[in-house]
């Protein structure tokens, strides 16, 4: 039975994987760097010190990881500015799902771009518990940080529904044995091996109803 709902935030609350990809490609060329073809995806769900290690490791980003994840947090913060591209339909999912069960943010985000998102959409009062990946020891796919949120909601990982739309997203709620609800991001979307480990798979945040979270509810 589910007693708890955990949110990824990046495509599923706001459209940003677009603007996280943009903003760290133009910030890796300016800087004299070299952006690959599959760097917007290998860094789907790392954490800021895992993606900024690996800015400088393997985009040759000049500076210290530090300097990176600063540089790069500040130009998306320019980028959200007052008004984040909230998806449409997210703030009354999230709300459908907040009026059954205690909800949980558990993000790759940093905890500064995660407050301006929850700020912009309203939903603090929601979503009372936020876990960035930056506070685990491990991003995504490691299940860190689905495992934490699950903690902090005081319930059992097993007993959380996660709902997310990248494949190292799913992998890492997966990996924490959570019921995994699956949004596949249009711009990224998860590879077939990935989606498989989805126990549903919804096509838009509006499907995301309280029997998809909880089929139990059916009965």
């Amino acid at each position: 039975m589910i007693e708890a709902v955990a949110f990824d935030l990046d495509g599923v609350i706001v459209d940003s994987e677009r603007v996280w990809d943009e903003v760290r490609e133009s910030y890796t060329r300016e800087s004299g760097g070299t952006y690959t073809d599959s760097a917007a995806r290998d860094m789907m769900g790392m954490s800021s010190l895992e993606w900024s290690r690996y800015m400088a490791d393997a985009l040759a980003v000049p500076g210290t990881p530090d300097d990176i994840n600063a540089a790069v947090v500040e130009r998306m913060l320019v980028r959200y500015g007052q008004a984040p591209p909230l998806i449409p339909g997210s703030v009354e999912a999230v709300r459908r799902c907040a009026a059954r069960w205690p909800l949980a943010v558990a993000s790759s985000s940093n905890p500064e771009l995660i407050e301006v998102v929850l700020e912009a959409a309203g939903l603090h009062d929601a979503i009372p518990v936020v876990v960035s990946s930056q506070e685990v020891p491990r991003g995504k796919p490691a299940p860190d940080v689905y495992l934490e949120a699950a903690v902090r909601l005081g319930v059992e990982a097993r007993n959380c529904a996660a709902v997310e739309d990248s494949q190292n997203g799913i992998r890492s709620a997966k990996a924490a044995g959570m019921r995994v609800v699956a949004i596949p991001n249009a711009h990224f979307p998860p590879e077939e091996e990935a989606l498989a480990l989805a126990d549903v798979v919804l096509r838009s945040i509006d499907e995301l109803t309280l029997d998809a979270v909880n089929p139990e509810m059916r009965a």
